[in-house]
């Protein structure tokens, strides 16, 4: 939101508040005259969230009116009911529309997801403005050709500089594998649990360091367990950013043989502002990111493929050094600044001048 509140006079957030921190890991909200309408908290999850929605929206609707019809323009990043609710409030106050799909735009499996998509579809266009978060040679819809794709990032040009890793000393005999992500077995962390007993004979201090939660964190941790590789993994759990670059910063190569689908995965430009080659899929955006040398694509996600392709990385030390130079230049072209003015670039071609005193 800082980035964003950067186009604009002035940004009112309409959000869910509670009066008590979750820990470590937060950071403060700021940015250019921006100020904070606080709503209460929707209740429940799943189903019985939905169901209660309406009585969310009763108690809250005195401010979510009155914000909406004093705004100039609307920001709806979506999925997220609170903000369903106001882009639909939006649209019915005929207020210029600015929806940003966050999720997984190329699937859609609940009824909630199949809504936003046909929404998206059917108000893109003239004053309303509506971007994919992705990226693939395609356009994001065959039915609207006002969506376009955008995006995701979470690091400033400062921090990218900052997170730039010099390599020149080449790993060996005791690389690090690093996957950071939600542990779920699409992912491909199994993959990489399976690839090390091949690789132990060539590197028998390889070791490799799994970062997030997930629901099937517990089947990784047994799987190396089964293995006997137990030593050699690291389940790190979810930490925070800050963790979580210094640990991609220690490691030397970014290990995601993902199969489930992407939308645009941050946490691979992370990596790559740090100076790490990925090994990853041809799925969704991950051609484009790492198509142009930094690293390797793979066709199938299978234990040989993935040793295979962790030992062509850790054998050629041209080719290795290659690759994590062309990572960190790639990471440059995903900062915040770039995203802010892309999406700058959209709503004022449409909108026209976003401040005054531009």
């Amino acid at each position: 939101m800082r980035a964003l509140s950067e186009l604009f006079d002035f940004t009112v957030l309409l959000l869910p508040c509670v009066s008590k921190s979750k820990g470590s890991g937060e950071i403060p909200l700021g940015g250019n005259n921006l100020s904070v309408v606080p709503l209460t908290p929707p209740r429940g999850s799943g189903l019985l969230r939905k169901l209660i929605l309406p009585v969310w929206f009763l108690s809250n609707s005195l401010r979510l009116l009155r914000e909406i019809s004093r705004a100039d323009a609307v920001h709806a990043p979506i999925p997220g009911d609170v903000s369903t609710i106001g882009m639909l409030l939006a649209f019915a106050f005929r207020r210029p529309l600015f929806v940003r799909h966050c999720g997984n735009w190329l699937v859609q499996t609940t009824l909630a997801e199949q809504f936003w998509k046909w929404f998206m579809e059917t108000v893109a266009g003239g004053k309303n403005i509506c971007l994919a978060t992705g990226s693939h040679p395609e356009p994001p819809s065959q039915r609207n050709s006002a969506i376009k794709w955008i995006f995701a990032t979470t690091l400033t040009e400062r921090e990218i500089e900052s997170c730039s890793t010099n390599r020149e000393q080449f790993p060996l005999k005791s690389p690090r594998l690093i996957i950071t992500c939600r542990q779920e077995k699409e992912k491909g962390t199994g993959v990489v649990i399976e690839s090390l007993p091949i690789l132990l004979s060539e590197f028998p201090g390889i070791a490799f360091d799994v970062v997030g939660d997930g629901g099937d964190l517990h089947h990784f941790q047994q799987l190396a367990a089964s293995l006997r590789i137990s030593d050699r993994v690291v389940f790190h759990g979810q930490v925070n950013h800050e963790d979580v670059i210094r640990l991609l910063r220690q490691a030397d190569l970014f290990c995601f043989p993902t199969i489930s689908s992407e939308g645009f995965p941050k946490a691979v430009v992370e990596a790559m502002a740090c100076g790490l080659p990925v090994i990853t899929t041809k799925i969704s955006a991950l051609p484009q990111l790492i198509g142009n040398g930094c690293g390797v694509l793979l066709d199938k996600a299978t234990p040989p493929i993935m040793a295979n392709a962790v030992r062509q990385c850790l054998t050629d030390k041209e080719k290795y050094q290659g690759m994590s130079e062309q990572a960190m230049i790639k990471a440059k072209q995903y900062s915040l600044e770039k995203w802010r003015d892309v999406i700058g670039r959209e709503l004022g071609a449409t909108w026209g001048q976003l401040r005054s005193n531009a």
